[in-house]
């Protein structure tokens, strides 16, 4: 209903006139519904036995629990007997979820590829980091190390070093 609007008749009783959606009047006396306003209702929204008049292809929804007492039910035998009992927790610490992106261990076991991809990755990086090395020690002028394993040596200057001052 739209609207609701108390008139007072009399000093004895108020009607209050209810506006449903299709803009017809409904009498309703002393908080009271009156029978021609229960049939109005009634040809409007129809009833469970007996569809609407007014409306198309409307039915009264039909209520999902006869009894809605929701506490009662669960507390009944029938339900109780029916459920399981309540699993007890562990006295044991919580387990911490480890990041497989942090933590490697926990990585390896959810992929075991990814212990050969970064063994590929640090391989790859030291050989990038050793051709680093061999670029900038071509500049400064170092030799650097050959196949048999020598340990790379400056280069020797011709000037004298610098002598500390005291």
């Amino acid at each position: 209903f739209n609207q609701v609007k108390s008139v007072d008749v009399d000093e004895s009783y108020t009607r209050d006139i209810t506006e449903s959606l299709d803009n017809t009047i409904v009498l309703v006396v002393d908080d009271e519904w009156t029978e021609s306003a229960m049939k109005k209702l009634d040809a409007i929204y129809g009833t469970w036995r007996k569809s609407s008049t007014e409306k198309n292809n409307y039915n009264l929804p039909m209520p999902k629990m006869t009894n809605t007492d929701l506490s009662r039910l669960l507390k009944s035998e029938e339900v109780q007997n029916a459920i399981r009992a309540p699993k007890k927790s562990s006295a044991g610490r919580r387990i911490l979820k480890k990041n497989p992106l942090k933590n490697w261990r926990t990585m390896a076991r959810l992929n075991p590829y990814a212990v050969v991809q970064k063994k590929s990755a640090q391989y790859v990086q030291q050989k990038q980091r050793d051709e680093r090395q061999k670029k900038a020690d071509a500049r400064r002028g170092i030799t650097t190390v050959d196949a048999s394993g020598g340990k790379a040596r400056p280069r020797t200057t011709t000037k004298a070093p610098k002598k500390s001052k005291k």
